[in-house]
């Protein structure tokens, strides 16, 4: 079996197809995900657990395969001919070895190609404070946020420092010079690499994730000792976002999370991706600008009430997640019944 050949056909056909995804699973043909539909490729045969173990090895380089074997998951980023990126996930599931890779786009695009509202450009503006980009998972947080990083890589002069796990979009250094480090090629974890950047002396700092309070505490730092902070988080609001950031640490640090959260916060994006009407997604976003009210909001530890906060102060450029999707059913991108859902 040409296994070589199999995997670049499988990789040309997602590409031709603008697949999102592609797995490869014992058991069944290579599936696609297509508009956000798994589509199987029928014209390929099933392939058993050698094949998708031949097939994973052939993504990765020695020290990625003894990582697998040692960790059962890893994840990684793979280039293709120079023709795409993919972010890929492989792990063991019943003994077998099981491939996920998403495809990123190679170009970044700008917020109006993204269709995320205008008033997203406010966030390339500070230069420090803290800003969450939250969604569910596979919502087009890491567009959303190269699309900001790069506005700011062609506006103004900056020195940034992303962390990933792994890198996807490959930024070209305009008026701004951009570093990239990749967990565990680069460094050993986010925490001990955004520790790292202080002594680097970055203006804007990436976070592609926070895992855990330690990293959580430091981006707060880092927001609020003059920098300008990005990072992300698998959050459904910006309200359930700051509840996430507070509950993470124990009751006694809680209180004073909150105060500084209050003080270095800019704002949040909270996101979702719906299929649109004439193909492809379209972004429903929810934001969320910390003024003098949310600020008093988060330290009183009344974040129940930030929605209605946001609800009612769209002249400041709040946007609620239910305006966003009757605006989006409104001018026909989307369906009532996949905005109600």
């Amino acid at each position: 079996m040409n296994y070589e050949q199999q995997l670049k056909d499988i990789l040309s056909v997602a590409i031709e197809e603008g697949a999102s995804d592609v797995h490869l699973i014992a058991g069944h043909p290579p599936i696609l995900r297509i508009s956000r539909r798994l589509v199987p490729l029928v014209r390929q045969r099933k392939l058993n657990g050698e094949d998708t173990r031949e097939l994973a090895f052939l993504l990765m380089d020695p020290g990625q395969q003894e990582r697998l074997m040692i960790r059962k998951e890893i994840d990684f980023s793979y280039s293709f001919e120079g023709k795409a990126r993919f972010r890929v996930n492989v792990f063991f599931q019943r003994g077998e070895i099981s491939v996920a890779m998403r495809q990123v786009q190679m170009k970044i695009r700008n917020i109006e190609e993204l269709n995320l509202p205008p008033i997203l450009h406010e966030f390339t503006r500070p230069t420090q404070g803290f800003i969450l980009i939250t969604g569910p998972s596979s919502h087009g947080k890491s567009t959303t946020l190269a699309a900001l990083i790069d506005e700011i890589n062609h506006t103004r002069p900056a020195h940034i420092i992303t962390i990933e796990d792994p890198i996807e979009y490959l930024f070209q250094d305009d008026k701004a010079i951009i570093e990239q480090r990749e967990l565990y090629h680069d460094t050993l974890s986010f925490a001990s690499a955004l520790r790292a950047t202080f002594r680097q002396d970055p203006d804007v700092i990436v976070l592609g994730e926070m895992r855990d309070p330690e990293t959580m505490a430091t981006a707060i730092t880092a927001a609020e000792t003059g920098h300008l902070v990005f990072a992300t988080l698998h959050t459904n609001s910006a309200a359930q976002t700051i509840h996430r950031i507070v509950d993470s640490f124990p009751p006694e640090q809680q209180g004073q999370i909150r105060a500084q959260l209050s003080g270095s916060l800019f704002g949040i994006v909270s996101q979702r991706l719906l299929p649109r009407i004439s193909g492809g997604v379209i972004p429903a976003c929810e934001i969320l600008f910390n003024t003098p009210a949310v600020a008093n909001l988060i330290r009183e530890n009344k974040i129940h009430e930030i929605p209605l906060v946001i609800e009612t102060s769209s002249e400041l450029g709040m946007i609620s997640l239910n305006r966003s999707l009757a605006a989006l059913v409104r001018d026909g991108e989307v369906t009532m019944e996949n905005a109600l859902s």
